[in-house]
C-alpha cells in the first residue's frame, strides 16, 4: 500500500462531513478533489521590500511551490516578517532585530500547526531570518527544509569592490577627515548593487553556511548568490526535497544532533564567521534538545584552523567563496582533515559524507581558502573568555587582529548614542576601554548591534588602539578588539554594571581572559546599593525583556527564566 503522507493534513482531508467547511475555504484558494489526496506543503516566505536582502524572496517562493507540486505535494505559500539590520543599524530600530528571530519562529510554527500543514520549506535572507526558520523548523519537527536567498555581490567603485561595511567604516573616515562628501557619496550609491544579503561572512552568510553544514540546507544552498540560475535551483530542490522527507518519514529531530552542532561551529570556526553564531546555534540547539553550550565553542575553536580569507578582516567576499567552489568543497577539506562528523544525516536523506563524495574540490588556483597546514591562524577566530567582569562568557572575533591583549581605563556608557558622540567629538583616545553598558537582551532590550559604532572606530584608525566593549551584540561586519555578549548583563546584575570609568580593565583573547582590576570586596559594595533600571514598559520589546534568557544561553524567549526580573529589586 502507498505510504499516506498527509502527516497532519488528514484531519482536514479525510475529516468527512463535519470538515466540510474546512475543505470548502481551502477550495477558495485553488484546491481541486485531487489536492486533499496528497500532502499540504508550506513555503514560508520572508520576502519584503524594506531590505535588499529578502527583494527576491516572492520569486524564489514561488520557485519551491513549484517544486513541491512536481514532486506529488499541494503546496501553499505564506509569509513572515523580516527586520533590516543594515536599515536598523544604530538607530532604536535596532533593537527589534534579534526580537525578530523569535517572532520569525513563532510565526512560522502558527501558521504550520494552526493549518494542519505536513511539511514546509522555509526561505530566508537577512541575518535572523535563517536562525528564525531553523528554530521553527526544530520546534515544529515535521519534514522541512532551509533555503538561504543568497548572497548579494560586491559593490564596484574606483575599480575595486567595496560593501555595505564599506559605507559604516567610510562614516569614520570621514569624520577623522581622511574621506570628503563626494567620496562618501559614491559609496553609498555603489555598495548595495542589488538583491541578496550582506556580502562578506557576516552574519547571514555565516548562519546560511551553518545551515548547510547541520543538514538542514541542501548542498551549495548557502554559497550560491541571490541573483543567479544556482539560487533558482536551489528552490525548486528544496520544495522536491520536502516531499522525499515525507517518504522517508525524516524530520529536523532526526538532523539536528550534537554532531550535527559540532560540524556547524567547525564550519564557522574556519570561514571565520560571525559572533552571532553563538547565539543562533545555542538557540537552535535548545529549541531542538541538543545541550550546547559557550564551552563547546572553545573546544572545537581549539582545534580547527581558521582558513578563509574574507571579509570583514579579510580580502573576499562570499560570491567569491562560491567561484572557488562554495562552501561544500570547504566541507569537503575539512572533512578530508577528520574534522567533520561525515555521518551526520542531512536533508538529502543522506550522510554528510555521501553528500561530499560527489562535490568537486576547490578550484585550482584559488585564493579565498588556505591549506588546512598552511592557515591563516592555527585555531579558530571565535573565542569565549570570562573572568570577573564576564563570569558566564563573553565573545571576541580575534582573525586579523595584531592586537589580541590590552589593558587600560574604562570608559563606561550606559547607552550607544552618547558612546558614539565621545568618539565623534575626540574624547576617545588609543588605550581607552569603550564600555557599551545595558544593551543586553533585556536591557537593551533586544541585544542591538553595534556595527555602526565599531566601523567609526575602524574608520578613524582607532579599531585596534581601543577595545570596545559591550552586553549587546556586534554584527558580523565588525571588526577590530571588540567584545561582545558579556554575561551576566547588567540589567541583570552582572558585573558590568558595577565598572566606573577610570577602572582598569584587562583584555587578553589569546588566553581568554577578561577582568576588572576591581576587588570581589569593592564590587559587593557598589552592588549593594545598586538598583536596576526598569524593563521597557510594554510592546514587543516589553514582552522579549521579561521572557529573553542570557546571551550565555542563546537569547532565547522559551526558557521562561525571567520571572526573576518581572519587578525592579534592589540588587
Amino acid at each position: 500500500m502507498e505510504k499516506d503522507l498527509r502527516v497532519k493534513s488528514k484531519v482536514i482531508s479525510d475529516g468527512g462531513p463535519t470538515r466540510v467547511p474546512n475543505r470548502a475555504m481551502l477550495r477558495a484558494v485553488g484546491f481541486k478533489d485531487e489536492d486533499f489526496k496528497k500532502p499540504m506543503i508550506g513555503v514560508a516566505s520572508t520576502w519584503s521590500e524594506v531590505t535588499p536582502c529578502n527583494i527576491h524572496i516572492d520569486e524564489l517562493a514561488r520557485l519551491a511551490k513549484q517544486g513541491a507540486a512536481e514532486a506529488g505535494g499541494a503546496p501553499l505559500i505564506f509569509n513572515t516578517i523580516t527586520v533590516s539590520d543594515g536599515i536598523s543599524m544604530g538607530t532604536e530600530g535596532m533593537r527589534y532585530s534579534l526580537p525578530s528571530r523569535d517572532l520569525i519562529a513563532d510565526s512560522i510554527e502558527t501558521v504550520v500547526e494552526g493549518e494542519s500543514l505536513d511539511g514546509f520549506v522555509a526561505i530566508g535572507g537577512c541575518d535572523k531570518n535563517i536562525p528564525g526558520c531553523l528554530i521553527a523548523q526544530a520546534r515544529i519537527n515535521l519534514p522541512s527544509v532551509f533555503v538561504y536567498g543568497g548572497t548579494i555581490a560586491p559593490g564596484k567603485l574606483n575599480g575595486g569592490d567595496i560593501d555595505i561595511v564599506s559605507a559604516f567604516e567610510g562614516v569614520g573616515q570621514h569624520n577623522a577627515g581622511n574621506l570628503d562628501d563626494e567620496s562618501l557619496y559614491k559609496i553609498e550609491c555603489h555598495a548595495c548593487p542589488g538583491a541578496g544579503s550582506c556580502g562578506g561572512m557576516y552574519t547571514a552568510n555565516t548562519m546560511a553556511s551553518a545551515a548547510e553544514a547541520l543538514g538542514m540546507s541542501l548542498p551549495y544552498t548557502s554559497s550560491n548568490p541571490a541573483v543567479s540560475a544556482d539560487k533558482k535551483g536551489d528552490c525548486l530542490k528544496a520544495g522536491q526535497a520536502v516531499y522525499r522527507l515525507l517518504e522517508l518519514g525524516i524530520t529536523p529531530k532526526d538532523i539536528l544532533t550534537k554532531k550535527a552542532f559540532e560540524n556547524a561551529i567547525t564550519v564557522v570556526m574556519a570561514l571565520g564567521g560571525s559572533t552571532n553564531a553563538t547565539l543562533h546555534l545555542m538557540a537552535i540547539a535548545t529549541t531542538a534538545g541538543v545541550d550546547l553550550t559557550l564551552d563547546d565553542f572553545n573546544r572545537i575553536q581549539k582545534k580547527v584552523p581558521h582558513i578563509a580569507d574574507m571579509r570583514p578582516s579579510g580580502r573576499y567576499v562570499m560570491q567569491d567563496l562560491y567561484e572557488a567552489g562554495g562552501v561544500p568543497a570547504v566541507m569537503k577539506r575539512l572533512l578530508e582533515a577528520g574534522l567533520l562528523h561525515g555521518d551526520c544525516l542531512t536533508v538529502t536523506g543522506k550522510t554528510i559524507a555521501e553528500n561530499l563524495v560527489e562535490v568537486e574540490d576547490l578550484k585550482e588556483g584559488q585564493k579565498v581558502i588556505y591549506p588546512i597546514d598552511q592557515p591563516l591562524r592555527k585555531d579558530g577566530p571565535l573565542v569565549v573568555l570570562k573572568g570577573n567582569l564576564a563570569p558566564s562568557g563573553a565573545v571576541a572575533k580575534v582573525n586579523g587582529l595584531k592586537v589580541t591583549k590590552m589593558t587600560g581605563p574604562a570608559k563606561v556608557f550606559d547607552d550607544e548614542p552618547s558612546a558614539t558622540e565621545a568618539i565623534l567629538k575626540g574624547e576617545i583616545k588609543p588605550g581607552d576601554v569603550l564600555v557599551i553598558r545595558f544593551e543586553g537582551p533585556k536591557g537593551g532590550p533586544g541585544m542591538p548591534e553595534m556595527l555602526s559604532i565599531s566601523a567609526i572606530l575602524v574608520g578613524k584608525g582607532l579599531g585596534e588602539s581601543v577595545a570596545l566593549l559591550t552586553d549587546g551584540r556586534f554584527s558580523g561586519g565588525s571588526h577590530g578588539l571588540v567584545i561582545g555578549h558579556i554575561a551576566p548583563e547588567a540589567q541583570a546584575g552582572g558585573p558590568i554594571a558595577f565598572l566606573q570609568t577610570g577602572d582598569l580593565v584587562s583584555i587578553d583573547a589569546e588566553e581568554q581572559i577578561i577582568n576588572m582590576h576591581v576587588s570581589d570586596e569593592e564590587i559587593a559594595r557598589r552592588r549593594e546599593n545598586w538598583i536596576a533600571p526598569p524593563l521597557h514598559p510594554n510592546g514587543t520589546l516589553g514582552k522579549y525583556a521579561r521572557l529573553v534568557s542570557c546571551s550565555s544561553k542563546g537569547a532565547v524567549t522559551d526558557l521562561f527564566e525571567g520571572e526573576a526580573v518581572l519587578h525592579t529589586v534592589k540588587r
